[in-house]
């Protein structure tokens, strides 16, 4: 099975960082939600508007 192995090839490589996501009590879960609001605003906008009306709307929509 290629992509098992392929998977467990990158978490070996990024041991580190997997140790400290499962261990660790800090998440990023907050700002992945915020990035999350951030990117689908500017998918509603696309070819509306400029930066200053997308600036408002993320200011405005929270």
């Amino acid at each position: 099975m290629p992509s098992l192995h392929t998977l467990a090839a990158g978490i070996d490589r990024d041991l580190d960082a997997v140790t400290a996501g499962l261990t660790l009590p800090w998440s990023s879960g907050a700002v992945e939600g915020h990035v999350n609001r951030i990117k689908m605003l500017k998918r509603q906008m696309f070819g509306r508007a400029g930066f200053a009306l997308l600036r408002k709307r993320v200011l405005l929509a929270q």
